[in-house]
């Protein structure tokens, strides 16, 4: 039986960033993945977003990853030449009820760590964004955007660098702890049979993690979440973006606040909005559920022309929370917290995955080197 010190279950940019961390302290690392290629997953559906960390509760791991790994991500995309801009963004308040949530809005982010925000007024938003329509705004300055794929190839130039390997078409179905061996945890079974010993084994399978996590002998099952797929379909505007900010609503419960957000290559999309469904491949975009994005969009945009809008792209959040739950935080268990040697979970790590991904790589290491 082949031998390996840490085997990384995914290759997504959470999955990577994790094998390199892991590859920076020495070890000799493994990562592997289903697919033919690296983040095809959630990491290539999302809306390549850095977060500033405005939205998640305080003290929540989130919130501490989020801020971390946001200026983690920023200097190391200026190091390595990845694609990125520091573009900002406008939280607007189309009504003056709205105005209250800017304020706790403020409220939360300074909580979080988050220094830069400012308090707009409508003609203060509008000289910064000619075409907004809005009563007030929250500017945060330190949102931006991405190319995650390049970011990805990064991460994975660095693992193999420190000596990590990365091996595609290898799914893994189960795992059990060694028995035979007594110096590994655990024997990762690919899904053609091989089998693979391991000192330490991280579940970053993203949508898989739980159900692969339920296939992990010795772990017991009340410390693996439910699963919940929240798609999220985005429809793209014709031409350029009229904004040079990403722009977010106000969250209302009737509503679906539908964000605008843009690539680096100037050009907007629409989304992604939240339809739950059952499988995670449900990756197809109904173009009528474009039809709602307009009487959203034109609150804070007016003279969004009909038919301007296309279906885009859909992703699906791998979410331990589901329909009408509150929000959960992400859930990355060690050794110490299931009592499984050498096995790290991440679960429910949807939006800001991206954003958090060095700091989550750096949490996991620290994890391993208590245990």
């Amino acid at each position: 039986m082949d031998q390996v010190d840490v085997v990384v279950i995914g290759a997504g940019v959470v999955g990577l960033a994790v094998a390199r961390a892991l590859a920076l302290q020495g070890r000799e690392v493994m990562a592997v993945e289903a697919a033919d290629a690296i983040g095809t997953g959630t990491s290539s559906r999302n809306s390549e977003v850095i977060h500033a960390g405005l939205y998640y509760p305080q003290g929540s791991l989130k919130a501490r990853l989020c801020v971390q790994g946001r200026e983690l991500l920023y200097a190391y995309c200026a190091e390595r030449g990845i694609a990125h801009r520091r573009c900002g963004k406008l939280v607007v308040a189309t009504n003056e009820a709205q105005i209250a949530y800017l304020h706790g809005l403020l409220a939360k982010g300074a909580a979080n760590g988050v220094t830069d925000l400012a308090l707009l007024s409508g003609e203060q938003a509008r000289a910064l964004e000619p075409e907004l329509a809005c009563v007030a705004a929250v500017q945060s300055p330190s949102t931006g955007i991405v190319d995650s794929h390049g970011l990805m190839l990064a991460l994975l130039g660095d693992l193999e660098h420190a000596g990590g390997l990365l091996a595609l078409n290898s799914g893994v179905n189960r795992a059990f702890p060694s028995v035979e061996q007594s110096d590994v945890a655990m024997v990762v079974v690919a899904d053609d049979g091989a089998e693979l010993a391991a000192n330490t084994v991280v579940n970053a399978a993203g949508l898989h993690a739980p159900a692969l996590a339920r296939q992990f002998q010795g772990l017991d099952a009340r410390h693996v979440p439910p699963a919940f797929f929240a798609k999220g379909s985005y429809f793209t505007l014709s031409g350029r973006s009229p904004f040079g900010r990403l722009i977010y609503p106000v969250p209302e419960a009737a509503g679906l606040g539908v964000h605008l957000t843009i690539d680096l290559g100037g050009q907007a999309k629409f989304g992604p909005d939240v339809q739950w469904v059952a499988s995670a491949d449900d990756l197809v975009v109904d173009p009528s559920r474009g039809d709602a994005f307009y009487a959203e969009v034109r609150k804070y945009w007016p003279v969004l022309a009909d038919g301007a809008l296309s279906p885009g792209y859909a992703g699906i959040r791998p979410k331990i929370s589901g329909p009408g739950e509150p929000a959960a935080d992400f859930l990355i268990q060690g050794p110490a917290d299931h009592g499984v040697p050498g096995l790290v979970n991440l679960f429910g790590i949807e939006s800001p995955g991206l954003t958090s991904c060095l700091a989550i790589g750096e949490h996991v290491a620290a994890l391993l080197q208590v245990a």
